[in-house]
């Protein structure tokens, strides 16, 4: 059904196998900072119109491609459709972030909640395989959602907040609410998750984007719980291929001895981490050794090109030397953001960024041949 891939040192990296070249792909990369995605929007009408609409999702899911020499595409989407799905009627303001309609705030409203019927998001499903489709076998797709966690926060909050009040009183004054709307929401994400794989996704991501706002007992009880719920329900397979799974939690890095237990393939890393003891934490040999996924500062990307090009030496470099033994699995890294990339960044730039990983990348690895 799809044609064979040109392009897979992704996947190969995500597995923890030696690459001629460390990969790299940016989260966010497909949208606001690219021209061509306004433009594109700006025919959609909405940030919903674009996200619904299969052909307007291919286009935007591959206008980064045909700018940089990425090693990977993600489905242009966002971590709300499942709540969305739900009843609680998700909407983008132009500039504004993410709104519900109708949050979760009490008793009654948890008690309604419920997986939903995944033919209300058939869009998303349609959109993985045609991005598939029109990716042509240059690079793998990555599908995503939100993890249980995210998703509580937004369907409490009923947007993005600053200091997370109402969904921490819940999750204090009422734990078995919050239990239940994680379990809902996990099972959620992993029928979701596990549709796009059906569809094409050839990696999956589970963005817990706000798992770092919670205390150290809390992330353990209502965060990482219900990732590893999610992660043992996925497809671990999709016709007799690998599918890797890889977990990001903006503000993790002190939980990183706890998540080299879950049962994924790839942990992502923002910028506060250092990479060397990341490595040798999680990244280095054992039953449950994970790739790592990070992690430049956005805000670089800002900076002149000679700068970037330094930067990207030093993230590569603190990462340490590469994997190189054909014969076995061993450390290996997925260059990226240690956050989505900013919408001012100037398309230039990541131009710049990309080329200079993987030209740094190749000199590290001639110099340990």
């Amino acid at each position: 059904m799809f044609a064979p891939l040109q392009n897979d040192t992704f996947l190969r990296a995500c597995l923890r196998q030696a690459t001629p070249h460390t990969p790299v792909w940016l989260m966010r990369q497909a949208g606001r900072y690219l021209p061509e995605y306004k433009a594109t929007r700006a025919q959609a009408g909405s940030f919903m119109g674009l996200a619904t609409n299969t052909d307007y999702a291919t286009e935007v899911t591959l206008q980064p491609l045909e700018r940089f020499p990425l090693d990977a595409a993600i489905l242009f989407s966002d971590i709300l459709t499942v709540p969305d799905a739900m009843g609680l009627g998700l909407s983008f303001q132009l500039g504004e972030g993410p709104k519900f309609a109708t949050p979760i705030r009490d008793e009654a409203a948890v008690a309604k909640l419920e997986v939903p019927d995944m033919n209300k998001l058939r869009y998303v499903f349609d959109a993985v395989t045609s991005i598939r489709k029109a990716l042509n076998g240059r690079v793998p797709l990555i599908g995503f959602s939100g993890s249980p966690w995210t998703l509580a926060c937004y369907m409490v909050e009923g947007a993005g907040s600053s200091d997370y009040r109402l969904v921490k009183t819940m999750l204090y004054q009422r734990p078995d609410l919050m239990h239940k709307m994680l379990a809902i929401n996990a099972d959620a994400v992993a029928l979701y998750l596990n549709a796009q794989i059906e569809a094409g996704a050839q990696a999956v991501m589970i963005f817990d984007s706000w798992g770092g706002v919670l205390a150290d007992a809390a992330f353990h009880t209502f965060s990482l719980a219900y990732t590893a719920r999610v992660l043992a329900q996925l497809k671990r397979e999709h016709n007799g291929v690998t599918i890797p799974r890889l977990v990001f939690t903006k503000g993790g890095g002190q939980w990183l001895e706890a998540m080299k237990q879950l049962d994924c393939e790839v942990l992502g890393l923002d910028w506060t981490v250092n990479l060397a003891k990341a490595r040798a934490l999680v990244g280095e040999n054992g039953p449950n050794a994970k790739a790592l996924q990070g992690n430049l500062d956005p805000n670089v990307l800002f900076a002149h090109p000679a700068q970037i090009e330094a930067e990207v030496a030093d993230v590569l470099d603190s990462f340490g030397a590469p994997h190189l033994d054909a014969t076995r699995t061993g450390p290996t890294q997925i260059f990226n953001l240690g956050h989505g990339i900013s919408q001012f960044t100037p398309p230039e730039n990541v131009e710049v960024l990309v080329r200079a990983v993987h030209a740094h990348s190749r000199r590290l690895r001639a110099s340990q041949a």
